[in-house]
């Protein structure tokens, strides 16, 4: 127990981890924006056959011309995450850093991060389309004929590849590294440039901080510039060191390795997913994203079904931010909802029934420290095993009903505190079975539960 205590505090005490963690957090409502923008898109403004909505009501058709506000609050929400996290990070770094108030800070990160993008962009298209569509920033590479496909290339463009969750691991580290560069210049003071006192305060101040911005920039420019003579990217790289990070995290034996770690911290009294969510929210996130993308673009949601999102090609995952709410946070960690409802159609204690009521109502909205602290379920020795074992069950049960196609993939991160059913509802996009597939793995929980909740009268019975 001291050693997880000792570890848990390190983890939570780390600069970099708590300013990942705070990052995302600060980040959280516009993810879920963008994510009910997506759901509003399709259940209210979407008229096509197969989809559940408002709009294929003849008299409320005219639905369908709103559908621009929703998908362009989505693409502001979610194909800027990276650019978010990253100014985000660094903000949390330089305070953590001891660097407070700096309002430089995040315009130094995000010069930094622009400073890896590639503004070209190059695709191919109909030689007839182009000419249609050009506006001064296409230029055809070659004469062709109308119905040819010709090489296009866009200037002075950022794809949204760079911006979206596929640069999200190059947002953290820029955001990170370059606020360590910056804050070590500003803190050695060998850089500042001090004007007089008749100088107004804000522009003394950017004229301080003016060096360590500029060198920042520039080694950040020149990393970059150094791994292009290579014939690569600093994305390309992080892409190949993480992409098989986020494949064992987001496969199943992975995740319920984190899923027992989180309930192995809770048994000790620390808040699991607090500790570890700097560790695997960023890879949910980017999953998630993925998902949002294709499923906003009309990719009908499936396993291993995968599209191609402004120029790049994306797959639908199983494992992903709202999974992890559906199936792992219902009624808080350990699904200690299953444990209420066990004590209340079995148990003959009367000081587990009057706790198992007491947390009822925030049981409800998966909050869960009454039971966890009631019962309680930190040190329990016998209540352990479905302690761990709940989540495992749920988690497992979610992913195979997701891969037979019972249970829809999730594609809208919707808030954590919704109640189990409406939840699964929601976070599948709209459809039914969600909500089914999510009171299914509660219901297990509940068989899980049962058993040593029953065992646990026999301890009144010997005492």
């Amino acid at each position: 127990m001291n050693g997880l205590l000792s570890l848990a505090g390190k983890m939570q005490s780390n600069n970099v981890l708590r300013a990942i963690k705070d990052a995302f957090i600060d980040n959280m409502p516009i993810v879920i924006m963008g994510s009910f923008c997506t759901l509003i898109q399709f259940v209210v403004c979407t008229r096509q056959e197969g989809y559940i909505s408002l709009a294929n009501i003849d008299a409320l058709a005219w639905l369908t011309k709103l559908t621009p506000i929703f998908t362009t609050a989505n693409y502001g929400c979610m194909n800027f995450m990276a650019v978010a996290i990253c100014i985000l990070v660094a903000i949390h770094y330089a305070e953590n850093l001891g660097l407070e108030k700096d309002n430089t800070v995040p315009a130094v990160a995000l010069a930094s991060f622009i400073t890896l993008v590639n503004t070209t962009y190059s695709t191919t298209n109909s030689a007839a389309e182009v000419a249609a569509n050009s506006d001064g920033l296409l230029t055809l590479a070659s004469n062709a004929a109308a119905d040819a496909t010709v090489p296009v290339t866009a200037s002075s463009v950022v794809a949204s590849s760079y911006t979206s969750a596929n640069g999200l691991f190059v947002g953290l580290i820029v955001g990170i590294l370059a606020t360590l560069l910056y804050v070590k210049l500003i803190q050695s003071g060998k850089l500042k440039i001090t004007l007089p006192d008749s100088v107004p305060p804000n522009v003394a101040a950017s004229f301080a901080v003016l060096f360590p911005s500029v060198i920042t920039i520039l080694v950040v420019a020149i990393v970059g510039f150094i791994v292009s003579l290579f014939g690569t990217s600093v994305f390309e790289i992080i892409a190949m060191i993480f992409n098989p990070l986020q494949a064992i995290m987001t496969g199943l034996p992975g995740y319920l390795v984190i899923v027992f770690l989180m309930m192995l911290l809770w048994w000790f009294g620390i808040h699991g997913p607090n500790v570890l969510s700097a560790v695997y929210q960023p890879f949910f996130l980017s999953t998630y994203a993925a998902n949002n993308a294709l499923y906003s673009a009309g990719v009908a949601a499936g396993v291993g079904v995968s599209g191609t999102v402004a120029g790049e090609t994306m797959t639908y995952s199983i494992i992903c931010n709202p999974f992890n709410s559906v199936f792992f946070s219902m009624t808080g960690s350990g699904l200690t909802g299953g444990l209420i409802i066990a004590i209340l159609l079995f148990s003959k204690r009367d000081d587990y029934k009057a706790i198992a009521r007491l947390a009822i109502p925030c049981g409800i909205f998966n909050i869960n420290e009454p039971i966890i602290f009631g019962i309680p379920m930190v040190m329990n020795p016998l209540l352990a095993v479905p302690f761990f074992l709940a989540p495992i069950v749920s988690c497992t049960l979610g992913y195979v009903l997701t891969r037979i196609g019972f249970c829809p993939i999730m594609v809208v991160d919707a808030p954590w505190t919704t109640p189990a059913g409406i939840l699964g509802v929601l976070a599948s996009g709209g459809h039914l079975m969600g909500g089914v597939a999510q009171l299914l793995c509660l219901a297990s929980s509940i068989l899980v539960y049962a058993p040593f909740v029953i065992a646990a009268n026999s301890q009144v019975a010997e005492a």
